[in-house]
């Protein structure tokens, strides 16, 4: 029987924590039948010799790959690759969005006020986008406050499964933090939750999928993803919030097809600020797949 390489450790070192388990493997200082591994995802078959050698070299791995969209002295907007974290969590990985952006500040201006970097707001590890972090304190706060006040203006593209009813619609749905699965999900009636608005347009139907632009009134934690989901339109590739009982998407895709595409604030000087990005290239094979589907289907 395999198991996933934490799950794994924590059986050899009852002792440790999860999280400092699976650190150690993001650290390089875990082998697998003498070949070290560092992904904390990987399956281990049940004779492999599994060791964990808290003396070995950390691995210290930091992508220096950064793509900016735009400066100034109180903001910085990058490219949130999918996949990438926008910032650690309590395993203290090492390659996040952040840490890329704080290698590229230091290195750009040196160590120093002229190089601090600090988080406004967050995307999924598996999604991509547009993000901005703040460069200063006044525009932490100012961000922050726009962020809090819904005046950001961020928007989405997304993939979800099923050709939505309608051009537009809002989903105005408080949202829970546990339905009862412990996942996130829209609260039943009569029951109190967090408010999220959530509105979307048609780009482009495919018969089997929608591609439609969304835009968040308010910032809840997988907000997009719930609010389809329970519409009976997941996300394509989202595996959390899709229901396991629908029949399988007929396009594989390994993540949440959900995108950041456009982000816009006001500086603290009033001067408006619009980034876009498109989509990456697994996004766009994805809608080109589609869209060869439904001509096959149209001809045939």
């Amino acid at each position: 029987m395999s198991l996933r390489i934490v799950r794994r450790l924590q059986q050899l070192y009852p002792d440790a924590s999860g999280s400092r388990l699976k650190r150690a493997v993001i650290e390089g200082q875990v082998t697998v039948d003498g070949e070290v591994v560092d992904d904390p995802g990987v399956f281990v078959a049940e004779g492999s010799a599994v060791v964990w050698d808290p003396n070995r070299k950390i691995r210290r791995r930091v992508d220096t790959s950064l793509e900016v969209l735009y400066e100034d002295d109180d903001a910085v907007a990058v490219v949130k690759p999918a996949g990438l974290l926008t910032h650690p969590t309590e395993a203290n990985e090492m390659d996040t969005l952040l840490s890329r952006l704080s290698l590229w500040a230091k290195r750009r201006f040196g160590v120093g006020r002229r190089s601090y970097v600090a988080v406004v707001h967050r995307l999924d590890k598996e999604t991509s986008g547009v993000l901005v972090f703040a460069r200063s304190s006044r525009g932490l706060h100012d961000l922050q406050a726009q962020l809090r006040n819904h005046t950001m203006d961020r928007r989405y593209v997304a993939v979800v499964e099923g050709d939505l009813f309608g051009d537009a619609g809002t989903f105005d749905q408080d949202l829970v933090e546990d339905r009862g699965d412990r996942r996130r999900g829209v609260a039943r009636p009569g029951s109190k939750g967090t408010p999220a608005v959530t509105e979307w347009k048609v780009l482009e139907r495919f018969g089997v999928a929608t591609l439609v632009e969304v835009r968040l009134k308010t910032g809840r934690t997988h907000q997009i993803r719930v609010h389809f989901a329970h519409a009976g339109h997941p996300v394509a590739g989202d595996p959390v919030y899709r229901d396991p009982r629908r029949p399988p998407f007929p396009i594989a895709f390994p993540r949440q097809a959900l995108h950041a595409g456009r982000l816009g604030w006001v500086t603290p000087a009033g001067e408006k600020v619009l980034v876009e990005a498109d989509p990456p290239a697994d996004f766009t094979h994805l809608l080109e797949s589609l869209r060869a589907r439904m001509k096959r289907r149209q001809r045939g």
